[in-house]
């Protein structure tokens, strides 16, 4: 070929068209190896049986997560506070913000306010050096085995959205939870519990079911709430006046009806499928209560994990019940702090961060103290952090705004790096500037390191092959060991 197009590549002789052929042909081969692999298989591509829509699919890569805790800190906890020191705002304290950051459009309207400093101490813990306030003394204690992530960004202003955004990937109500996506893409690893689950401790969560919901993704896949008190799972017990064998035998008698019927209708699996889900709420009647019922663990891990403080109790008991749904294949739980924006301190935040810190310093460190003994830390991902953090400047003098600009999360587990920083805000800790990772980023890497591709997992909805990071999200490496 003696032409020369941009689209070409000009062989020369046989034998440099031997050896170009030779390497296409080694590519075809490689393709077909990992496409047998599933390398290139989508979720969308699995099929899916609908007796047993929660029967386990094999992984993209190997993810050393196979359950998540995601420490949820509803409200917005400041990072300055916390972990993310800027020397900076005691430089700055009572002035203007500096012309060169921008001035943000934000909740309260409070971009003119001037410049807060902290009231905070914060020291290096660890052989890693890594910087914790005094306001969390006990995780401080765990810091070499967390990777914190400075430099996370989001699209929200209010909690109804960037909540839902943390949760869904989006500001508006109407996609899968992260958790719900997980299921989908993995299956359930157990029979006898629901797979995706929420832990509150105080109010409702702010937008309720639709940040935990299955979107357009089918029902099964959806969160379930769990209460710490009376049943776990509302309207899942049947009335006091039908007993197991009754209930037993109701089913058993429904499964005859629905085979009977179905017999000569193998292409409709409706009523298998529903009768499926009678059987696993049946299930459930028995393993729920025994899930949630901590009479079996010893004093001294209640004491571990707060359980015998009225400030720790609450989030203390959900950090505990978070590690036995673990040790029973539950595989995404999140466990709410302050739900209802309790860490919303738009005024005296000292007092709000005093209250909600002590209330889960203790559970947080305990929690990481019993699965690294139990030896599931490195088989559970375990992620901290709320919709955004908190602003430099004030609010109402003594309180801090919404800040989706630039905040801090935290991961331990799960394959991480622990005793790591990755990524900056600018000086004054209002912008994500270095490294940074937006909501899709952080549930990339959540979805990777359960050993799922954010890209491949996707659900055909609408004629589109949506997925967890909508159009975008990578995978933060420098987290993973």
């Amino acid at each position: 070929m003696n032409q020369t197009k941009t689209h070409t590549i000009p062989v020369q002789s046989r034998r440099d068209f031997l050896c170009r052929g030779g390497g296409g042909f080694g590519a075809l081969a490689l393709s077909y190896l990992l496409g047998n692999d599933g390398y290139f298989t989508r979720a969308a591509d699995v099929p899916v049986n609908p007796l047993q829509p929660l029967a386990g699919k094999p992984p993209h890569h190997f993810g050393k997560a196979k359950s998540v805790i995601w420490l949820f800190l509803e409200g917005g906890p400041s990072h300055l506070d916390l972990f993310d020191p800027k020397p900076a705002l005691d430089k700055l304290a009572g002035q203007p913000m500096p012309e060169s950051f921008g001035r943000p459009i934000t909740a309260m309207g409070t971009a003119n306010n001037t410049i807060m400093p902290t009231r905070r101490v914060f020291k290096q813990h660890g052989q890693s050096g890594i910087w914790v306030s005094d306001w969390y003394p006990h995780v401080a204690e765990h810091v070499d085995k967390i990777a914190v992530l400075r430099s996370c960004w989001a699209d929200g202003l209010n909690h109804v959205g960037s909540v839902c955004q943390m949760n869904t990937g989006d500001i508006l109500a109407g996609r899968p939870g992260l958790g719900a996506w997980a299921i989908y893409g993995l299956g359930s690893a157990n029979q006898r519990l629901p797979s995706y689950v929420i832990l509150t401790d105080a109010n409702e969560v702010v937008g309720g079911p639709k940040n935990w919901s299955a979107g357009f993704l089918p029902a099964v896949y959806q969160g379930t709430s769990f209460r710490n008190e009376g049943d776990p799972i509302f309207h899942l017990a049947p009335p006091k006046t039908i007993g197991d064998r009754q209930q037993r035998n109701k089913l058993d008698f429904l499964s005859g009806l629905n085979r009977r019927f179905s017999a000569d209708k193998t292409e409709d699996t409706e009523l298998a499928a529903r009768l499926n889900s009678y059987e696993l709420a049946y299930r459930m009647q028995a393993a729920a209560p025994e899930a949630v019922d901590l009479s079996g663990e010893s004093d001294a891990t209640k004491k571990l994990y707060g359980c015998d403080d009225p400030a720790t109790e609450k989030f203390g008991t959900n950090c505990l019940l978070a590690r036995r749904m673990v040790e029973r294949g539950v595989q995404f739980i999140q466990c709410y702090s302050g739900s209802g924006s309790g860490w919303d301190a738009h005024s005296n935040i000292e007092a709000n961060h005093s209250k909600n810190c002590k209330a889960s310093d203790k559970p947080i460190a305990g929690l990481l103290t019993d699965l690294h003994a139990r030896g599931l830390l490195e088989s559970t991902l375990v992620v901290w952090g709320g919709e955004f953090g908190r602003t430099p400047f004030n609010e109402k003098s003594d309180g801090r705004d919404h800040n989706p600009w630039g905040f801090t999360m935290w991961f331990a587990g799960g394959g991480m790096k622990g005793g790591t920083v990755v990524g900056s805000t600018d000086e004054i800790g209002l912008k994500a500037v270095e490294e940074r990772s937006h909501v899709h980023d952080i549930h990339a890497t959540i979805l990777h390191a359960m050993g799922l591709d954010h890209e491949r997992l996707t659900y055909l909805h609408n004629g589109r092959d949506e997925r967890a990071t909508v159009n975008g999200g990578r995978v933060v490496e420098r987290l993973f060991a």
